[in-house]
């Protein structure tokens, strides 16, 4: 495993736009953007299986167990998302599978078995096909 400091994630990330930034999985399944002023993360899993960790609240009238978000501290979240198809974005930097990195507290690590993040608080996620969990 190669450990990849917030700066060095972002060259292989691409430039940053307002410190902000976005990168895929090699799968091209994970999608997830940022930013690191505030540090905070968003990753969309488009294609999954199983039950959502959480129920559906009643609010959500739209795609559930799919966005998972975490801020430097507190709770990792879902997201209800439009009732859009979840679609494939066009992001060309990839975080390798071994390659983890730093966004201000927030920690993450990209596997072939799945992508997990986690921040200073200890809370996260981990998001694969099979398997999405939010601690």
């Amino acid at each position: 495993m190669r450990y990849v400091p917030a700066i060095l994630m972002m060259a292989i990330c691409g430039p940053a736009f307002a410190d902000g930034f976005g990168f895929r999985t090699p799968s091209a399944n994970i999608y997830c953007n940022g930013q690191l002023d505030g540090a905070n993360l968003t990753c969309i899993i488009v294609e999954k299986s199983g039950q959502p960790p959480r129920p559906k609240p009643a609010s959500c009238g739209g795609n559930w167990g799919h966005s998972f978000s975490l801020d430097e501290t507190g709770p990792a979240r879902m997201d209800c998302v439009g009732n859009g198809s979840l679609r494939k974005s066009s992001y060309s930097d990839v975080a390798n599978y071994g390659v983890a990195g730093s966004f201000g507290k927030i920690n993450c690590l990209s596997q072939k078995t799945g992508f997990q993040c986690t921040n200073a608080s200890g809370h996260g996620f981990f998001l694969s096909r099979r398997v999405q969990r939010v601690y």
